[in-house]
């Protein structure tokens, strides 16, 4: 099964909201060797404004995978997750994420262009706080490899 064309301009219904922990931050920022010390130390980033440890620019991946996972599961979408490769991201943030933060994201496709047996599907996950105030979109590329 191809990916299915019509999925561009499907929106999704917002995910349930991930509250944003400090644990997480100082865990992801270790994976990723992001050192600063507003990532991993309370004080430091109260020191520079913040309420608490800030996540590096690539924690909205963790809340985006929650978006993407509606679109893989969308049973007319011929994406088998098997065959997928992720071929890009980008992000573009209003403001950094925060330990606690109460996040919502919301998928939209954007667009779906087939390159032979292959596909490419563009998602953009935004993302807001408690407020409804945005703080980051997420844009992922996936490549939907075709049959061999």
């Amino acid at each position: 099964m191809s990916v299915n064309p019509e999925l561009v301009g499907r929106e999704f219904p917002p995910t349930a909201p991930y509250l944003v922990g400090r644990e997480k931050v100082r865990e992801f920022a270790r994976a990723v060797l992001a050192s600063t010390p507003i990532s991993l130390d309370p004080e430091a980033a109260q020191a520079a404004g913040y309420a608490d440890v800030v996540a590096p620019p690539t924690f909205a991946v963790v809340i985006q995978e929650q978006t993407l996972a509606q679109l893989l599961a969308e049973p007319d979408a011929g994406i088998d997750f098997s065959r997928v490769v992720h071929g890009s991201q980008q992000f573009t943030q209003s403001r950094p994420i925060v330990a606690g933060d109460l996040l919502t994201a919301t998928l939209a496709v954007t667009s779906v262009k087939s390159l032979g047996a292959h596909a490419m599907v563009t998602a953009e996950s935004t993302i807001t706080d408690a407020d409804g105030a945005h703080v980051v979109t997420a844009i992922s590329t996936l490549v939907v490899r075709g049959e061999d």
